[in-house]
């Protein structure tokens, strides 16, 4: 089956449970949600999306955070830490700058553990509960395991989690560890980590709580909504553009799944859905290969490297769900440098907004294609930043400012201050 946006109303199987079921992206199979524990079409082998009988309307949503979108979701209620209802900022500076009508930033690095995958772990961990799991296990550049290990705990259940040895920021282990989980370092990348948790899982070792798993995703479409939310309010319109970093592909494929409900419930037209845009360093992007190349499929990459430690990916497993996300609403994939990463991550500290460098790829790539006319001048454009600027200090401390030594008096001081701005940049 295809993923475009259409408005007919879905067909309900026998195995729904309270208008929820899930069903394969590929051949079209339908699983009850909570009566097995399953990643992926038994038939098939292909990617699981959970599916409803009906989509609320933006009227039905009550409350903040991820669980004010409660009727779009697979639960009534998860195990929470107050995620969700992060801040859309605006950046007139950069705005003027890269010469859009409006740019906001979507900084998800304010969720509690200072990233993202907070919304889908409040989904994914309550589904685990729902399942009666008790050990939970994910591969991990840094974040995903970060909040594994927060909602794990709260929600009294085992984490393990599965590190490429000395690839990730020392923040991101820090959390990890100190929130209870067990942590295995494996001599290898993120993707080799990936294929040993999803053996562990297929052993029924462990719950994954990867993007691989359906409902986590549920809980990353939030993010979507409150774009459009926000935007809606303030413009009365939704963003002609978002624009997103790129690593396993989670956030492309769960907006993509959100705009496609709410043209369901009739809430959206299709040709006002935004343009989703995803931006992959130079040195992971097999996404922007395969936009580029027209390929239904991406090539695996075994070989990846970049200082934006979050998308340091070679085999996003998310791509059959956000190709079509990319090509259905018009959008487009581009790769940046680590230079103009560090550049943009500069630009949005200028602005006062802290973050780890993956997420400044969003703000790089919109740079890049504003300078080579691919986005126009009257775009109304909303940037994900995807993690806090702690994620990885030794990333911003090699973009900031070195300290400069000064004698302990103050005319020391005076001195220095005499001598002008010192910048290593």
């Amino acid at each position: 089956m295809s993923l475009s946006l259409s408005a007919e109303d879905p067909t309900v199987p026998g195995d729904a449970t309270d208008g929820t079921w899930l069903e394969c992206i590929d051949c079209g199979e339908t699983f009850a949600p909570f009566a097995d524990v399953r990643y992926t079409c038994d038939d098939c082998e292909g990617l699981l999306e959970v599916r409803y009988a009906d989509f609320p309307t933006f009227d039905d949503f009550e409350g903040e955070g991820v669980w004010r979108y409660a009727d779009a979701l697979p639960l009534e209620s998860g195990v929470s830490i107050r995620e969700g209802a992060t801040p859309l900022y605006e950046v007139p500076r950069l705005e003027d700058e890269i010469g859009v009508e409006t740019l906001r930033i979507k900084h998800e690095g304010m969720n509690p553990t200072g990233s993202f995958k907070d919304r889908g772990m409040t989904v994914g961990v309550a589904v685990a509960r729902e399942l009666g799991v008790d050990r939970l296990a994910c591969a991990s550049t840094g974040n995903t395991s970060a909040a594994l290990a927060a909602y794990g705990s709260r929600g009294g259940m085992e984490t393990l989690v599965l590190l490429p040895a000395g690839k990730v920021a020392a923040g991101k282990v820090a959390q990890a560890s100190l929130h209870g989980a067990r942590i295995l370092e494996v001599d290898g990348n993120f993707d080799a980590c990936l294929d040993i948790v999803q053996e562990l899982a297929i052993q029924g070792e462990a719950y994954l709580l990867n993007s691989l798993n359906p409902f986590r995703l549920e809980g990353q479409k939030t993010i979507g909504l409150e774009i459009l939310e926000a935007f809606r309010e303030d413009y009365g319109a939704v963003p002609d553009r978002i624009v997103l970093p790129v690593g396993n592909a989670g956030n492309t494929a769960a907006l993509y799944k959100a705009f496609r409900e709410l043209v369901q419930a009739g809430e959206l037209e299709p040709a006002a859905v935004p343009k989703l845009t995803g931006v992959q360093a130079e040195g992971a992007a097999p996404m922007v290969e395969a936009i580029e190349n027209g390929a239904d499929e991406v090539r695996r990459w075994d070989d990846v490297e970049t200082r934006a430690t979050a998308i340091r990916i070679g085999n996003p497993v998310n791509a059959p769900k956000a190709l079509p996300g990319i090509r259905e609403t018009d959008g487009t994939a581009i790769s940046v440098s680590d230079e103009e990463i560090t550049d943009a991550q500069r630009a949005l500290a200028g602005e006062g907004i802290g973050v780890e460098p993956a997420s400044a790829a969003s703000v790089a790539g919109l740079r890049k294609l504003r300078a080579e006319g691919i986005v126009g001048s009257d775009e109304r454009v909303a940037c994900l930043t995807t993690g806090h600027l702690l994620k990885d200090p030794d990333a911003a401390a090699a973009a900031g400012n070195d300290p400069e030594p000064v004698p302990a008096d103050t005319d020391g001081v005076l001195e220095r201050l005499a001598d002008g701005n010192s910048s290593d940049r």
